[in-house]
C-alpha cells in the first residue's frame, strides 16, 4: 500500500521512516524522519517496528521503499511507501 506525500502530512505526528543511506539522510530528509538504513530494516524490522504501530518508509524514488513495505508487511508490520519518495517530497516542497 502507498500513500502521498499530500496524504502524508494531512497525518498527524506521522512515523516516518528513511530508508537510504547515512549520508543522504544526513544531507537532507523529509521532517521527523528517522534513519533506519534499508539493509538494516530489512535483516532485523523486529529491532525498529512495532507491530502495533503505522509506519510510512520512503526511499530516493519510492521503488526500493514499495519493495521493502510488501516484505514488511507479509510480517505482520502495518507499512506503507510514500509514493515518489525524497524526490517527490523534493518536488513538491519547491512546488508550494
Amino acid at each position: 500500500m502507498n500513500i502521498s506525500i499530500d496524504e502524508l502530512f494531512k497525518l498527524d505526528s506521522p512515523n516516518i521512516i528513511d530508508i537510504r543511506s547515512v549520508e543522504n539522510y544526513n544531507n537532507n530528509h523529509m521532517p521527523g524522519a528517522r534513519n533506519i538504513p534499508y539493509n538494516k530494516l530489512l535483516l532485523e524490522p523486529n529491532k525498529y517496528l512495532n507491530k502495533n504501530e503505522k509506519y510510512y518508509i520512503y526511499c530516493r524514488y519510492g521503488k526500493t521503499s514499495q519493495g521493502l513495505c510488501r516484505i514488511l508487511r507479509n510480517q505482520g508490520f502495518d507499512v506503507y511507501s510514500i509514493t515518489g519518495g525524497y524526490e517527490s517530497w523534493m518536488l513538491n516542497k519547491y512546488n508550494e
